[in-house]
C-alpha cells in the first residue's frame, strides 16, 4: 500500500568545523526558528527524536535547529563515513512517518537558561547584545551546525553559551574572540569582553 500525504524526506550531510560533529540537513523544517541542545540522553526528554538518536551507541550529543540536526560522536567512533548512511536512513524514516521532533509542552517544563529572545526587563545593553546575536551571529553559526545563546551580561562582560557544533570546537573560540567579540565591541561600546561556556 502506498502511503499518501507524507512528503518524501531527503537528508544530506554537511561537514562542520568541528571534526567530532556532523550536520544532517533535511528538506523539511524540524524546529522552525528555534534550536535545542541535548548534551546527553538524560536531558533528551523534550525530544522524542533526540531520544531515538541517543540509542545509537556512538552519539554523544544532539543539537536540533530549524532544518537540521547536528550530532556529536563519541571519540571512539573512528569515522563518520561508517555511520552516516545508517543515520540518514533513520532520520528519513522517522520524519516520513511523522515522528515528533520536539515536544513543545515538554520544552516549556525544562527551563532553558540561555536565550537570545529580548525580555521586557532586559536593560538597553542586553537588548542590543541579543539583537546583534540574533541578526548577525545566529545565521552564520547555524550554517556550521551550531548556535550561540546569550547567557548573561555583567559589567562589560557578555557570557555566551556554545551549542551544537560550536560546543567543544577548537575554531569556535577563534570565531568567538575574533569575530563576535570584535563586532560587539564595535557596535556596542559598553561591551569589553565576550566569554563562552560550553554547557
Amino acid at each position: 500500500m502506498i502511503k499518501t500525504g507524507n512528503p518524501v524526506i531527503s537528508i544530506y550531510t554537511e561537514m562542520t568545523p568541528n571534526p567530532e560533529t556532523m550536520k544532517f540537513v533535511a528538506n523539511k523544517l524540524l524546529y522552525p526558528g528555534k534550536s535545542i541542545d541535548f548534551q546527553d540522553e538524560s536531558a533528551a526528554g523534550p525530544s522524542p527524536l533526540a531520544k531515538e538518536l541517543f540509542s545509537f551507541p556512538f552519539i554523544r550529543s544532539v543539537f536540533i535547529a530549524s532544518n537540521f540536526v547536528t550530532l556529536t560522536k563519541t571519540g571512539d567512533t573512528d569515522d563518520w563515513q561508517d555511520v552516516i548512511p545508517t543515520i540518514k536512513q533513520f532520520l528519513k524514516d522517522y520524519l516520513e512517518n511523522g515522528g515528533v521532533v520536539v515536544n513543545e509542552e515538554e520544552v516549556a517544563k525544562v527551563k532553558q537558561e540561555a536565550s537570545n529572545a529580548v525580555a521586557a526587563d532586559d536593560d538597553d545593553v542586553v537588548k542590543r547584545v541579543k539583537e546583534l546575536l540574533e541578526n548577525y551571529v545566529k545565521p552564520a553559526v547555524e550554517m556550521d551546525g551550531g548556535a550561540i545563546q546569550f547567557k548573561s551580561y555583567n559589567d562589560g562582560v557578555v557570557n555566551l553559551m556554545l551549542q551544537g557544533s560550536c560546543s567543544g570546537c577548537p575554531s569556535s573560540m577563534i570565531t568567538l574572540k575574533a569575530g563576535i567579540e570584535g563586532m560587539m565591541k564595535r557596535m556596542i561600546p559598553e561591551v569589553k569582553e565576550v566569554v563562552a561556556e560550553a554547557e
